[in-house]
């Protein structure tokens, strides 16, 4: 069941007043001021006021939920049980935010396609590879 299906609840913040919320919500606290203190470094002079990171906090918070329920809608659609990496890009660009797409992970879903191999071919590799395992496994310890 999905976010949207529950109707007229369009609150997908993490809930603050239960243990899981308050444990989450830490470590999203020492995260995002990490990254902040790294952005910014020491070298800026800038600090960053508590009202702007907790906003940004809650804005990362939200992002995340966004992503997570979209993926989780097409795990669904395609009845699979675990949200994979792939359900998260398809996320990100149905959501208008293909520029977050891991442009390594895309290159690793094309590695076959890239290879320029046939399909009999790469059987014929596998084929074989596995008839070598089988030897090397029968034949004993070296």
């Amino acid at each position: 069941m999905s976010d949207r299906e529950f109707g007229g609840n369009d609150d997908l913040t993490l809930p603050k007043d239960t243990e899981f919320g308050v444990h989450l919500g830490s470590h999203i606290t020492a995260t995002i001021q990490k990254i902040i203190t790294e952005i910014l470094g020491d070298r800026s002079g800038l600090t960053f006021g508590k009202d702007a990171r907790d906003l940004l906090i809650d804005c990362s918070v939200e992002f995340i939920t966004l992503i997570s329920s979209e993926a989780n809608e097409i795990a669904e659609k395609e009845s699979k049980k675990t949200i994979a990496a792939e359900h998260i890009d398809k996320a990100l660009r149905e959501l208008g935010f293909p520029e977050y797409v891991s442009e390594t992970r895309e290159k690793k879903t094309n590695k076959l396609q890239d290879s320029g191999l046939t399909d009999e071919q790469l059987l014929q590799q596998q084929q074989e590879l596995f008839r070598s395992a089988t030897e090397k496994y029968n034949s004993g310890p070296a």
